[in-house]
């Protein structure tokens, strides 16, 4: 089983940054999809940047520019660098990781930023932007 666990999270004003951190530990096979997602005020879950199992990274056009998103060499943690913070930010935060599925396939590969393909998540973390 895959473990997610998040930290960096907390309060900033507007044009701040945070640099979110997300551990991933377990059985985590050596070829997964990660991903931040958040979880907005109004209850939309929004997919905002995702690294393929080649590498190939993916934003959200509403992140793009300012957003950061980064693993460490072995792949076990996870990074989001925000910067340029908008009130329309804050949200929770959340990593989640897709496995490779039964079929061979990865979900993701055609939609990154989709939560129905990413299997393993974490609880979240809470970013409050103000100005």
């Amino acid at each position: 089983e895959v473990q997610l666990v998040e930290s960096g999270g907390g309060s900033v004003q507007t044009g701040g940054s945070l640099r979110l951190s997300c551990v991933i530990s377990g059985n985590t096979p050596p070829y997964i999809f990660v991903a931040w997602f958040r979880r907005l005020p109004t209850g939309n879950l929004e997919g905002i940047a995702s690294i393929s199992n080649t590498g190939a990274i993916t934003y959200a056009d509403a992140v793009k520019g300012r957003f950061t998103i980064s693993k460490n060499n072995d792949g076990k943690l996870l990074y989001l660098q925000m910067s340029n913070l908008r009130l329309e930010d804050t949200a929770t935060y959340r990593c989640a990781v897709e496995t490779l599925g039964a079929a061979g396939t990865f979900y993701s590969a055609l939609h990154p930023l989709e939560s129905s393909g990413y299997n393993h998540w974490g609880k979240g973390v809470p970013v409050t932007v103000s100005s």
